[in-house]
């Protein structure tokens, strides 16, 4: 009797290990793709990993490049001229962090330092004399807390400098400005240029952006 008693227990044993193990393997590949990765487990879950993704995209810091293009003035050939307009659509341009561009300025997401940069290139005609032709560029900030516009910084070159290149194209120059800026909230960035009609802005020659540091 003990064998038979003795039997029977092992056997009961057995068979309640082979229960949980079923169990135990039957929810590890319910949970579990084919390449070993464990799967969501419900839609809570997802919520939870997009509101992950939300506060890392929302962390990241602000940044801004934008590219110059010369478009028609209103009044067409009589006299309208030229105007440059900064794009976030075309070449190289991006705006991520909660910068956005408003009514041709730019819009700062969050006080803070900035570095703040942009290059205007031109080229000039020249006459046949060499008489200099200045050419200005630079970058404004309004800021309510200034009580209006001001010039965050600027510069000035002069083309023209000496006899016309042999190409006959005139002279090929560029202004480039850059800077560290303690901005805040709301302030407008936007720039000012003496000689639209003169920039060139093929192959992201002319671009204009800021980023948080």
């Amino acid at each position: 009797m003990w064998k038979v008693s003795g039997s029977l227990l092992l056997l009961l044993a057995l068979g309640s290990g082979a229960v949980l193990f079923t169990w135990f393997f039957s929810g590890r590949v319910e949970n579990t793709n084919p390449s070993g990765q464990t799967r969501a487990q419900s839609g809570s879950d997802r919520t939870d990993l997009q509101e992950t993704l939300s506060r890392i995209s929302s962390g990241a810091k602000a940044a801004v490049h934008l590219e110059g293009s010369c478009d028609e003035e209103d009044g067409g050939g009589s006299g309208g001229g030229q105007r440059l307009r900064w794009r976030a659509d075309q070449g190289q341009a991006f705006d991520q962090g909660g910068f956005r561009l408003w009514n041709g300025s730019v819009v700062v997401p969050r006080s803070g330092l900035y570095f703040v940069y942009s290059q205007a290139s031109f080229r000039v005609a020249c006459g046949a004399g060499p008489v200099p032709v200045p050419l200005s560029h630079g970058v404004w900030r309004h800021s309510d807390s200034q009580g209006g516009g001001a010039p965050l910084m600027s510069a000035v070159r002069s083309a023209c400098r000496g006899p016309a290149p042999a190409d006959g194209r005139g002279w090929y120059d560029a202004v480039y400005l850059g800077g560290v800026f303690q901005l805040r909230r709301g302030d407008r960035l936007w720039t000012e240029t003496n000689r639209p009609t003169l920039l060139e802005t093929d192959d992201g020659r002319t671009f204009f952006g800021a980023f948080a540091l």
